[in-house]
């Protein structure tokens, strides 16, 4: 096993799960007790997974909703270059928006963009995130494409 983006190889440490279960699924949440792993090592919003399972990658594209200002949104539009936070799992990573021929999308639209972060992270089609802005959330989306 792996913990991306780090890339700390565990295949030859002990891994304690935590949580009571004998066996953990895809996309469950789980606590571990990493033996002979400094605690600097790993960082919020790193994942743990098997080696070639996950692929870290800046690009992807994704389908949005922008919520509206009764939705606690923006109350402005959001344009290409547009740069918040995006919120994967639980990193806050930084990204850059394309809108490609949408010129703009405002409070209350569904757009397709495509992203560009500031760092590598695991990603895979279908996974969820949360676009924030000044500690407030001003979109939600679903990965569509990696790369």
């Amino acid at each position: 096993m792996l913990v991306y983006p780090s890339s700390i190889d565990l295949s030859s440490r002990t891994l304690r799960f935590l949580t009571g279960q004998l066996t953990v699924r895809r996309k469950d949440n789980v606590a571990l007790l990493l033996r002979g792993v400094p605690r600097d090592a790993v960082r919020r919003g790193h994942v743990v997974a098997a080696p070639g399972s996950v692929s870290p990658s800046r690009r992807f594209t994704a389908r949005v909703y922008v919520l509206s200002t009764k939705e606690g949104g923006r109350s402005t539009p959001i344009a290409t270059g547009y740069r918040p936070q995006f919120y994967l799992r639980t990193a806050d990573v930084v990204g850059d928006v394309d809108l490609g021929g949408a010129a703009v999308a405002r409070p209350g639209d569904t757009v397709t963009m495509a992203v560009e972060l500031g760092r590598d992270m695991p990603l895979e089609s279908g996974l969820g995130f949360a676009i924030r802005e000044g500690g407030r959330t001003v979109g939600a989306g679903t990965v569509t494409e990696v790369g």
